[in-house]
């Protein structure tokens, strides 16, 4: 990937509206986590038309979220892979512009949106895991008291875990399933106690 992925790849409105768009991010996080895609493999997978899904492959690679994926069997059908691991901007980039704001609040509910509902599709299909998920993983909440240089310090480890994990994870036991895990981070600063 280009860029690690706790720096921004997002640093102008126009761009981020492109990527705002519902289904140019379902695509994105397709590509992501099921690997390079065709347009139509991708607008069966929505229920979307193949010409839509090409429009937005088109506009996604415009501003530089997709590529033509270079390990393609046939050149006759198009693939499509994620250009980067993230999308990731800084809300106070762009602080005087307005719609930029806008936008971003809009992504970052929509994401906390996501979130509850993978917790809620999670807890209504954990009795079918494999047992050994579940004493493993979980919720966690902490409470800390941090300057922005230390809340930032945080961020970049935690990011750089992750990466880790991404990249080079530890070895897994013989036999052991493999699913995706969802990894929501929220550092939010409050004035008062948020208890």
């Amino acid at each position: 990937m280009k860029e690690p992925y706790y720096e921004p790849n997002v640093r102008d409105t126009e761009t981020l509206r492109a990527v705002a768009h519902p289904i140019r991010s379902k695509i994105l996080g397709l590509l992501r986590y099921e690997g390079p895609a065709t347009a139509s493999e991708l607008g069966r997978r929505l229920d979307e038309s193949s010409g839509s899904t090409s429009y937005h492959l088109r506009q996604l690679a415009r501003y530089g979220f997709v590529e033509e994926d270079p390990d393609q069997p046939n050149r006759r059908d198009k693939r499509w892979r994620a250009a980067h691991v993230v999308t990731s901007w800084r809300r106070a980039e762009l602080t005087d512009d307005p719609e930029w704001r806008q936008i971003s609040d809009a992504l970052e509910r929509r994401q906390i949106l996501k979130a509850v509902d993978e917790f809620q599709r999670w807890f209504a299909s954990e009795e079918r895991l494999d047992p050994r998920w579940h004493s493993t993983g979980g919720i966690f909440d902490n409470l800390l008291r941090l300057t922005p240089s230390q809340l930032g310090a945080l961020d970049a480890e935690l990011m750089a875990v992750y990466d880790r994990y991404r990249t080079d994870p530890p070895p897994a036991e013989p036999g052991e399933p493999v699913r995706h895990v969802a990894v929501y981070q929220q550092l939010l600063a409050f004035e008062e106690s948020p208890l």
